[in-house]
């Protein structure tokens, strides 16, 4: 894989890997999943809750889709930009949401990551991998 050196907001992204979002806040942690399989995407869903006295990761949903919905969110989302965010906790704010990304788009690693700061198109993101999920079903 190749090091991304720093993109813009116009890099599309033309394949991808994988990719994981996880978001926490004070009494909740879910996980977004998307791995490419024979040339589709499965979506997949997990909720991080106390199962048998042990913190578990529980898939609550999986779908199936044409990678090229994915494609679509991370192009819209300009997913290649995030790569480097590091968002730190604003000053003054008691509570939040956290959220890491990891991902393998057009061969190459991304990462960011922040704490009630988030990159540009954040919420269009979140919204759009429920979306993807709800659209296909279960």
């Amino acid at each position: 894989m190749k090091h991304i050196i720093k993109t813009n907001d116009s890099t599309p992204v033309d394949s991808f890997e994988m990719l994981n979002f996880r978001t926490s806040a004070m009494r909740s942690s879910e996980e977004y999943e998307i791995l490419l399989k024979d040339d589709k995407a499965e979506v997949s869903f997990y909720n991080y809750r106390i199962v048998d006295g042990d913190y578990k990761r529980v898939l609550e949903k999986q779908v199936i889709c044409d990678k090229e919905k994915v494609l679509k969110l991370l192009n819209d989302c300009k997913i290649l930009a995030w790569d480097g965010f590091r968002g730190d906790h604003p000053k003054g704010v008691s509570d939040g949401t956290m959220f890491t990304l990891k991902a393998v788009v057009n061969d190459q690693k991304i990462y960011a990551d922040g704490s009630e700061n988030f990159p540009k198109y954040y919420r269009e993101f979140n919204n759009g991998l429920r979306e993807l999920l709800e659209a296909e079903g279960l």
